[in-house]
């Protein structure tokens, strides 16, 4: 175990919508994978241990920062340390475009500030490449360039510093003479060396193009700020090549530390791409949501009618599942994976959350062209032929199939939305027959199956007793009404029998997953309780809840997947996208419940 890695929740992210790094407190960056999100790691100490290389940038002397903090509505992060009678000041950014045009690779841009009197500071430059942690070939001059193959990184500075990869260097930051690093990636192509002060220029106008993207959202918008910052972190985490979402930056953090549910999150989801479409449409930014809906179009192309479970971010097949040896894992959490073997598994829900995706474009009046609409009959058409076969659920369970209610409830949702979009979209009468039939059916045996009059809730399998957090979206859908007795009942027996203590909720019972030990709880499903409390009536209820998870953000605003319901301390994959745009989802839900 690399005993010097911090919380989980004490990284900030930084990216240019290519790839992404994360940023220590101490001003570490620990991971980062080049060319894109899921290429491989040139700073992976985060799950690989020491030897698998990092880039810090901070005092020399140990120091607590004292603040942290995006730049007002951008994506430049700054730490803030005191040292000695003088303050050292990192901003850290990716330059993600010029003019609105995205640069032809990866430019990070390092500087410290010193404020007061001079400080003494280090630089670790140390990158090693992929799963064997190569050391590159090194080339000195004007510029340190490091090269593996058809990988090459440069490292230019505006103060004279030597740099030698795997060495810390120490030198002194005087006020009034900042010192910018900048590391260009190229990746088969050659390497464009941009000065630092031109590199500081770039970010600047990167800046006011974030400010301009923020400034379009809504001033009126309940918990603004916190919407904002889930929005930008959800516009980081989607590859800007394709319009792929990607689940999370990272592989392999760990859902409780020391366990082995360690998963490879850096591939494209289209459920997570359909909760994206009603966040960014939430808030008027169509472009967004149709950029993943594109993507989606093209990624599901090769199977259609069959919606695989995930795609890569170019939308082709995810690497097989296979553990990385020798590598540590975050806090001794073994495996660390790459590839996600639930990528084959049949999983009914995610027809309904990309059906009702495309409704919530129709809805807000965007005509769906006609090879989307083609794409979307045939996935209502394979629901309705497959609606019967047991499947593997929206938590993917390694185990056997089972008939997941949550999973029924969105097969009915993606006929039922097939159905609505039909009404301004041509389908023949046969097909449209063909849904309701079958959308029909599902109802029925879902309220016969899938309820427990006992418990009066709606449970996680036909058969089970137990229950699944993901069945809170209940009061959404329309199979029930909002104010039934059997909505708020399953709303309720949710919220206690799934509590983890305060506003945090398991997602099912703890150890009902064939796997052994533990994990955290979930934290989108505590913001999908917030979006059931508004829907069927409580919105004082679900506003207390919303400022409650507010607070177990980290001092950025960011979520991981899960959270330490002792602790507070935050587990998985990190920042999570499944978790700001269900923060997003559940700030609309409020401001919609107003009136």
């Amino acid at each position: 175990m690399d005993a010097g890695l911090p919380d989980i929740g004490d990284y900030g992210l930084i990216g240019d919508t290519r790839t992404a790094a994360l940023v220590s407190g101490a001003g570490a960056i620990d991971w980062m994978c080049v060319p894109s999100f899921d290429g491989e790691p040139v700073f992976g100490r985060l799950v690989g241990g020491p030897e698998a290389g990092t880039f810090r940038l901070g005092p020399a002397a140990p120091a607590a920062p004292r603040e942290r903090r995006y730049r007002p509505e951008t994506a430049t992060l700054e730490t803030t340390w005191p040292v000695g009678e003088g303050t050292l000041i990192l901003t850290d950014a990716m330059v993600a475009e010029v003019r609105g045009q995205l640069l032809p690779a990866t430019l990070l841009v390092r500087r410290l500030t010193a404020v007061g009197q001079p400080v003494e500071a280090v630089v670790e430059f140390d990158p090693r490449l992929g799963e064997r942690h190569v050391r590159p070939r090194v080339r000195s001059g004007s510029s340190l360039v490091c090269v593996w193959g058809q990988l090459a990184l440069s490292l230019d500075s505006d103060a004279e510093l030597s740099i030698e990869p795997g060495k810390p260097a120490s030198f002194l930051v005087t006020p009034g003479h900042p010192v910018t690093l900048v590391l260009g990636v190229a990746y088969g192509e050659p390497l464009v060396h941009v000065e630092p002060k031109a590199a500081g220029e770039l970010l600047a106008a990167d800046e006011e193009l974030w400010r301009a993207w923020a400034a379009e959202i809504d001033g009126g918008t309940p918990y603004r700020d916190a919407v904002v910052r889930s929005l930008l972190t959800l516009r980081l985490l989607t590859y800007s090549p394709s319009g792929a979402p990607v689940a999370a930056p990272t592989t392999s953090l760990p859902e409780f530390p020391g366990g082995i549910r360690n998963w490879d999150y850096r591939y494209a989801w289209p459920r997570d791409a359909s909760i994206g479409v009603g966040a960014f449409l939430g808030v008027g930014k169509a472009a967004e949501a149709r950029s993943f809906l594109r993507w989606l179009l093209h990624a599901s192309r090769l199977e259609r009618p069959r919606l695989p479970a995930m795609l890569t971010l170019t939308g082709r097949h995810v690497p097989p599942e296979r553990t990385l040896a020798g590598w540590p894992g975050y806090a001794e959490s073994t495996p660390v994976r790459v590839g996600n073997g639930a990528a084959t598994q049949h999983q009914l829900d995610g027809y309904g959350w990309v059906l009702d995706g495309a409704w919530v474009l129709v809805e807000a009046g965007h005509k769906l062209y006609s090879e989307t609409w083609r794409a979307m009959r045939g996935f209502a058409d394979l629901v309705a032929r497959r609606w019967q076969e047991p499947d593997a659920g929206i938590w993917e369970i390694r185990d056997d199939a089972a008939h997941h209610v949550h999973s029924k409830m969105m097969g009915w949702l993606a006929l039922d939305r097939a159905l609505n979009i039909g009404r301004t979209h041509r389908v023949s009468p046969r097909q449209r027959q063909r849904w309701l039939k079958a959308r029909e059916a599902l109802a029925a045996e879902i309220r016969l199956r899938g309820f427990d009059p006992e418990g009066n809730t709606y449970t996680r399998s036909y058969g089970s007793a137990d229950l699944d957090a993901a069945v809170l979206i209940l009061p959404l859908l329309g199979i029930e009404e909002r104010d039934s007795e059997r909505t708020r009942g399953t709303v309720d027996a949710i919220r206690r029998k799934l509590s983890a203590g305060g506003p945090l909720l398991y997602r099912y019972p703890p150890g009902r997953d064939g796997l052994p030990g533990t994990e955290g709880a979930f934290l989108p499903c505590s913001f999908w309780l917030v979006q059931a409390l508004a829907e069927t009536g409580r919105r004082a209820e679900a506003a207390e809840l919303f400022e409650e998870m507010l607070g177990l953000a980290n001092d950025l605003g960011l979520f991981a997947e899960e959270m330490d319901p002792q602790t507070h301390a935050q587990l998985g994959n990190f920042p999570q996208a499944l978790t700001h745009a269900a923060l997003v989802q559940a700030a609309l839900a409020l401001r919609e419940s107003e009136g």
